[in-house]
């Protein structure tokens, strides 16, 4: 939005009537703003790990440094040129908790670039995506580094509410006797210790939980989500072996005597193994188990944005163009997974582009039950109609365009760093298959969705 006058003017106004209007600086501005195209330079990401594996004794920042010292090493920019970098992430460190600003010191960037944080569920990293892009266009930045990050290996375990009241009293006292009162209060009902959960604050329903419920809902069987599942897992397999996971950094982690050069989470199963394994949340009738579901995992991605006339200034070639975006939201109790499903239609309709024009699909997969059911509702003439008050239904992802690299189900997802790695799938995707738009899109706790349209640089 732009303010002419007291007028708060929408951008496609101005696009179609800036001539028409009076203050011909402002339109002058917004025709200049228009024309920034944002480029997506190259994406990198360290090997997504399984909790308690090899990163068990890093911290957060630690594979944040690390991945902003990839995307400088792997693009060869000069540090100094950056005007700002924006992170995402979910479970935050207190001793870090911009953690953008932590990470970027110690890779060694100019202390001179500014740096924030951002945190929105699953879809963090789209988030600091979008926020760079915002940058950029507005005329604010015209280098800027998105990424994210999540450790699962050290999440904060905090004591009871009520022993941290009296730990800040015991703080404040001035004298042992003070002290010894206060602790001689403390009940044993504060003697406890309060684990993060992944669960919705608002209806205080874990995700698996909710998953099991709308795989229930769309009459998605177990059979259906192992079967994707080991899809998942064979795909991201195959995609490695053939040298397509580019993307991925090689890591040396204090203590370990080879580098980490691979994703540790990828396991092809056989049918038999995946119908072996118990319902991990609803039992004995759910059909999520830990082999059709994402885990927790260690990670971090960054992506290097600039505008098209920063890139060319510089030399660089990008791989693509970050065309547009939006965001939505959902009812969090019954719809919680069901972003993409949401969000894809109002992406296209925004980008003006049809189901058709998508040449690769890219989308984040929390659980295997939770992607199928969303792909059912998208190609669901009633639920479209009822639920989405649309007056005909979205239509079909063809599946031969969707996540053919493997998604976060068999790679791994590490809640902040997730929409790096897809959009940047998405965008070598389209280099290598010769397609010309993709489709980035991802549910988040809360309800909410993500949808990120990129399409290929030409050569």
């Amino acid at each position: 939005m732009l303010t002419v006058g007291r007028a708060r003017v929408s951008s496609t106004y101005l696009t179609q009537n800036w001539k028409k209007i009076t203050n011909v600086e402002v339109a002058k501005r917004w025709k200049a703003t228009a024309a920034r195209n944002v480029v997506l330079i190259d994406g990198v990401r360290t090997p997504f790990l399984m909790a308690g594996t090899d990163y068990k004794n890093l911290m957060a920042h630690d594979l944040a440094r690390m991945a902003l010292q990839g995307i400088a090493q792997r693009t060869g920019i000069d540090k100094s040129i950056v005007d700002h970098v924006v992170m995402g992430t979910v479970i935050q460190e207190v001793r870090t908790s911009n953690i953008a600003r932590e990470a970027m010191l110690s890779a060694g960037y100019s202390d001179r670039i500014p740096c924030h944080t951002v945190t929105m569920a699953c879809i963090s990293s789209n988030v600091a995506m979008t926020t760079a892009a915002c940058q950029l266009l507005s005329g604010q930045s015209d280098v800027v580094i998105a990424g994210g990050v999540d450790f699962m290996s050290d999440v904060p375990i905090r004591v009871s509410r009520g022993m941290r009241k009296k730990l800040l009293e015991m703080n404040k006292a001035k004298t042992l006797w003070q002290r010894l009162g206060l602790l001689a209060g403390i009940g044993f009902k504060n003697i406890s210790l309060e684990l993060p959960a992944v669960s919705e604050f608002s209806t205080n329903e874990t995700m698996g939980h909710s998953g099991d419920r709308l795989a229930a809902a769309f009459e998605i069987s177990r059979q259906e989500q192992d079967d994707y599942a080991r899809r998942s897992h064979q795909l991201a397999h195959d995609a490695f072996q053939n040298g397509y996971l580019d993307d991925i950094l090689s890591i040396t982690v204090p203590g370990k005597l080879t580098m980490v050069k691979s994703d540790n989470g990828v396991r092809v199963s056989t049918e038999k193994q995946m119908a072996k394994l118990r319902p991990a949340f609803i039992r004995p009738h759910g059909t999520i188990t830990a082999a059709n579901a994402s885990y927790l995992t260690d990670g971090a991605s960054a992506t290097l944005l600039m505008t098209e006339a920063k890139a060319k200034e510089l030399g660089l070639k990008p791989k693509a163009y970050i065309r547009d975006f939006t965001y939505t939201s959902v009812d969090p109790k019954d719809q919680l997974l069901l972003g993409p499903a949401y969000v894809t239609p109002l992406i296209l309709e925004k980008a003006k582009l049809k189901l058709s024009d998508i040449d690769v699909f890219e989308y984040h997969e929390a659980f295997a039950g939770q992607i199928l059911a969303n792909l059912k509702a998208m190609d669901s003439a009633t639920f479209c109609q009822r639920q989405m008050g649309r007056k005909e239904k979205v239509g079909a992802i063809p599946i031969e365009k969707l996540n053919t690299w493997g998604g976060s189900l068999s790679i791994g997802h590490p809640f902040g760093a997730t929409g790096c790695r897809l959009v940047t799938t998405a965008a070598n995707r389209l280099i290598k298959e010769n397609g010309k738009y993709a489709l980035v899109a991802a549910c988040a706790a809360g309800g909410q969705g993500s949808g990120i349209i990129v399409e290929r640089y030409p050569s």
